[in-house]
């Protein structure tokens, strides 16, 4: 089944022009055109699309994500530089989860002393929540 930009926007959250921005990047060179010109993502595509979130969601640069796919269009010559790419990104990915489990500590904390200074009398905390 083909998709047209405007499916494949709603489906990810992101914009048409986004996907625009990803293709001129060089990050969806598999992507069919129609004879008009327009793009047509198949399933296969989408499934690109997806890993592409993905990596971006976990702070991969646009560089990199594009150096993958050159290395994936290459084919299995380069599935042991690819893996070890996603090796060197997990652990990233990880990294970034314990700065934000330490961040989420310190709102916690801050919730605490804001929880403590809001209950000083019954009436204030009901003053609040008017």
């Amino acid at each position: 089944m083909g998709y047209t930009i405007s499916q494949v926007a709603k489906k990810f959250d992101l914009t048409a022009h986004t996907i625009r921005y990803y293709d001129k990047e060089g990050l969806l060179p598999f992507v069919d055109r129609s004879k008009t010109g327009n793009r047509e993502f198949s399933d296969d595509d989408l499934d690109w699309i997806k890993l592409i979130c993905c990596l971006k969601n976990t702070g991969m640069p646009i560089r990199q994500i594009k150096q993958y796919i050159e290395w994936c269009l290459l084919g299995d010559e380069t599935l042991e530089i690819r893996r070890q790419m996603f090796i060197d990104h997990r652990k990233e990915v990880l990294r970034q989860m314990e700065d934000l489990k330490e961040n989420l500590k310190m709102i916690d904390h801050k919730l605490k002393c804001y929880d403590k200074s809001c209950n000083i009398s019954p009436n204030t905390k009901q003053l609040h929540s008017l």
